[in-house]
């Protein structure tokens, strides 16, 4: 997928996440974490501007979503502890920040398995491919399409964040 495609599909995922987060008191982090998803969206295909490595090689793994998540994890933990926050506020944030950058990374690939290409998301354990095979990356509708689905999806949960 391209850009809109996958900003599209990391809304998709993010709106129930930011739909609870509203519910329960944390609207900034909502704001935050909505942000970093589309920041990130992009992540694993910056693998096209790295020497030595294939497209949709190590970056488009469930290994790769682990790494930026406890990266997101660990930054999270270090900016609460460093800012304050007791020990078990920083854990917690620290485990979100792990969540969200887990998340968007798997965005990625649920957006990218949509293609032909698809993707080898176990490896270095199995190279076995998984893709859906319904559109190219290319294809302008299916990205605009998504990006369309993940914004509504996005709208309708801060539709049912006001009047629930």
């Amino acid at each position: 997928m391209f850009r809109f495609g996958h900003w599209g599909v990391s809304l998709l995922v993010f709106a129930p996440l930011g739909f609870a987060l509203v519910q329960t008191g944390h609207p900034e982090l909502a704001f935050v974490s909505g942000a970093v998803m589309c920041w990130l969206a992009m992540l694993p295909d910056y693998d096209m501007r790295i020497p030595g490595i294939s497209h949709r090689g190590p970056t488009h793994t469930l290994l790769f979503a682990f790494l930026v998540g406890g990266v997101g994890g660990g930054g999270a933990f270090l900016l609460a502890s460093n800012v304050g926050q007791p020990e078990a506020a920083a854990t917690t944030l620290g485990a979100f920040g792990f969540a969200v950058g887990t998340l968007t990374i798997i965005a990625h690939l649920l957006a990218d398995a949509l293609t032909p290409a698809g993707i080898r998301p176990l490896w270095p354990l199995s190279s076995r491919k998984f893709t859906l095979s319904l559109w190219t990356a290319d294809n302008t509708v299916a990205n605009y399409g998504l990006f369309a689905v993940g914004v509504f999806a996005v709208a309708a949960a801060a539709y049912l964040s006001l009047i629930l």
